[in-house]
């Protein structure tokens, strides 16, 4: 079956969770879907679903078989995939960058900008949290314009602390735990966006819309 936005795959993950993916690939129409069908299920529940994941071009559902069918819950997410508004619009924030990180000077090089020429653009658009996760507060923004994008990184860096502001694959990355990473990190930020005592633990959501500044 061919993966699309508008031709997601609905498959089965065990007996207890069922995953919809909207494109076998990252692109913004399959971000956008994603994220407004997870909040469309997330206003309107399935009954019998616990819990509603979001990721970059999917999401994940996981119910209880015990008290509910999978047929049943397979059935209610395709008939809702005909009809769900995909359109989010989440919080805006501001969040300030100290662009001082070690692949700085690498990045701007590669891409043939002085660093000063690459914080006005990179700073010059809003961009969209993509998704958050791998780690605990872990945000992915995106999308840059092609002149903004590089691959990650060859080798990895065994840790990065928490506020590490990463560049790679068209997006701009917010580590909020200590992590390693192949992504080129350009700055650090003081934004805090996981706190394990709160609820929710993250500040930031997936839609949400964020304005990069000089901190």
């Amino acid at each position: 079956m061919q993966i699309s936005p508008d031709r997601p795959m609905v498959q089965a993950l065990g007996d207890s969770a069922i995953l919809v993916r909207f494109g076998s690939s990252l692109d913004e129409r399959a971000n956008r879907r994603t994220i407004g069908f997870a909040a469309a299920l997330q206003n309107s529940p399935i009954i019998g679903v616990i819990e509603v994941v979001p990721s970059l071009a999917s999401v994940l559902l996981r119910y209880d078989p015990l008290k509910t069918r999978h047929q049943d819950i397979e059935g209610e997410i395709r008939l809702r995939l005909f009809r769900f508004d995909e359109t989010y619009d989440g919080a805006e924030h501001r969040i300030a960058v100290r662009f001082d990180g070690p692949d700085l000077a690498e990045v701007t090089g590669l891409l043939g900008l002085s660093a000063d020429e690459f914080v006005v653009r990179h700073n010059g658009q809003k961009l969209r949290v993509l998704a958050t996760g791998f780690a605990p507060g872990f945000v992915y923004c995106g999308f840059h314009p092609e002149g903004l994008t590089l691959p990650r990184r060859s080798a990895v860096r065994a840790m990065v602390p928490a506020g590490s502001v990463l560049f790679a694959a068209g997006q701009t990355a917010i580590a909020a735990t200590d992590i390693p990473t192949g992504w080129h990190v350009i700055g650090h930020t003081d934004f805090v966006n996981f706190d394990p005592s709160a609820m929710p633990p993250t500040r930031l959501r997936a839609g949400d819309t964020i304005r990069f500044e000089v901190g």
